[in-house]
């Protein structure tokens, strides 16, 4: 199954709204539209009720969505478990600017070259 479509169906499924699902995606309307129907073209079922007033899950949209949310829990805590790596490596000051309550005005013991 494709990771994009799948992250589409999980926000349009979590809103129960497809424009609001859109506006969090910033992308078009009728792409979550597209993603969603060529997820049930895969599955071979419908995840959404379309004939109801209101956006509604099916029941194998509410599985769907259940093992989505499942999966991305496992993956959260299994990031969240993982070890740190140990810092990086320090950048040390070159020295090379000038503080800013000098800067723009002349060096001391330079004079400005003539044009």
């Amino acid at each position: 199954m494709d990771t994009i479509a799948l992250r589409r169906f999980v926000v349009a499924a979590e809103e129960l709204h497809f424009a609001r699902a859109a506006k969090y995606l910033n992308i078009p309307r009728s792409s979550v539209i597209a993603s969603v129907r060529e997820l049930e073209n895969e599955l071979g079922t419908p995840l959404f009720d379309m004939n109801a007033s209101t956006t509604t899950l099916t029941q194998a949209g509410r599985e769907l969505l259940a093992a989505e949310q499942k999966k991305a829990d496992a993956t959260a805590a299994s990031v969240q478990n993982r070890p740190q790596p140990a810092g990086g490596k320090a950048k040390a000051s070159k020295g090379k600017g000038r503080a800013p309550a000098v800067k723009g005005q002349p060096r001391p013991g330079k004079r400005r070259q003539s044009r």
